[in-house]
């Protein structure tokens, strides 16, 4: 096994990132650097990503964001062993076009290309801050995803539920928006919510006395969207705001207890260990709940440092790494994707979106 200076590239969404990571032949990882461009003046006036939009603006700067990735961390091509470029989900005009200059890195300059899974770059994020051994359970939290997995080492996931409507994130952005909040409106709900009552709005608590660990969460956004009508008072609206905070949480810490204690009991003697990803892994009233539900069950807690819980080409990077280390590495004609599940086989076995259904999972 050798060190490898990787370039991550990150295009699933309204960020254009790319980084620069060093894996070391013992594991360590180092990350030089880490440029992030990011779209929210672009989208700011849709309250929302908007596709098009969005594949513009990667096209328009990805060159420059890098080369400064490569400035910054002090490297040169002659540097760089391996390129890692986000290959789905996303929106697909967007991961073409990074997937679309990785590819074309990889041949100018003959270096293995790995078409990374932008989920396992979120599973891998926390290993960005400290050294978490495999196996963990994995709570992957964000504007697009909610599932909770067991993750058994790269290429290893085992998907224990999902979302079956929306996801976490999403409901935080959107009744951000009928509070009349500003994009991206999940850190504004949160600021919001400070100092306000979280039981002052009775807000639905969806499959309630279901035994597996699948979530729901477009009830909940369709009634707190129906309270905001009409709030004018501040207080009205931190209480409504720090109400939903308080249900996305709780609904997240139920469906986490129950995946915990029968991950427990199946790995007895093991050292057991939590990760939360994803952009809602910033939030501060969810990991309390979680690591509250980690000193019940005796789990470590984990989660990436902040800089790496949104979309970020880091973690691109080091799952791009952590795959050539194995020896994997993909053909330049792999595919951009816009749905690409962790575990295929529990996704053909239980979709969570039907063939012609219209909404989030279309």
């Amino acid at each position: 096994m050798t060190t490898l200076t990787v370039l991550g590239i990150e295009t699933s969404c309204d960020e254009t990132a790319a980084s620069v990571v060093r894996r070391y032949d013992d594991g360590r990882v180092e990350v030089l650097s880490s440029v992030i461009n990011s779209q929210i003046a672009e989208h700011a006036p849709y309250g929302g990503v908007v596709p098009e939009i969005a594949a513009r603006a990667h096209v328009e700067s990805i060159d420059g964001i890098v080369a400064r990735a490569l400035s910054d961390a002090g490297v040169t091509w002659d540097d760089i062993t391996g390129v890692g470029a986000t290959a789905g989900p996303g929106l697909v005009g967007g991961v073409m076009v990074g997937l679309s200059f990785g590819k074309a890195v990889a041949l100018a300059r003959d270096l293995p290309l790995v078409a990374v899974n932008h989920l396992e770059g979120h599973a891998v994020s926390a290993r960005l801050g400290a050294d978490i051994p495999y196996p963990f359970l994995l709570l992957l939290v964000s504007g697009g995803h909610c599932q909770l997995l067991e993750v058994a080492g790269i290429g290893a996931c085992k998907r224990l539920g999902s979302t079956i409507d929306d996801a976490a994130g999403e409901a935080f952005d959107k009744i951000a928006k009928s509070l009349g909040l500003p994009y991206p409106g999940g850190p504004e709900l949160e600021k919001l919510a400070v100092g306000g009552e979280v039981e002052r709005f009775p807000l639905p608590r969806a499959l309630l006395g279901r035994k597996d660990y699948d979530f729901s969460f477009s009830g909940l956004k369709t009634a707190a969207a129906r309270a905001a009508v009409g709030l004018t008072s501040d207080i009205d609206r931190r209480d409504l705001a720090a109400s939903v905070q308080f249900a996305i949480a709780r609904q997240l810490a139920e469906r986490t207890d129950m995946a915990m204690a029968d991950y427990r009991m199946r790995h007895e003697g093991r050292d057991l260990r939590f990760v939360v990803a994803g952009g809602v892994a910033a939030n501060g009233a969810v990991r309390d709940r979680l690591e509250t539900l980690c000193g019940k069950h005796g789990f470590s807690f984990h989660a990436p440092p902040l800089k790496y819980c949104t979309d970020n080409a880091a973690m691109i990077a080091l799952a791009a790494a952590e795959r050539l280390a194995l020896g994997l590495s993909d053909p330049l004609d792999a595919p951009a994707r816009p749905r690409w599940p962790l575990d295929q086989a529990a996704a053909s076995a239980n979709p969570t979106h039907v063939p012609g259904r219209k909404g989030a999972k279309a």
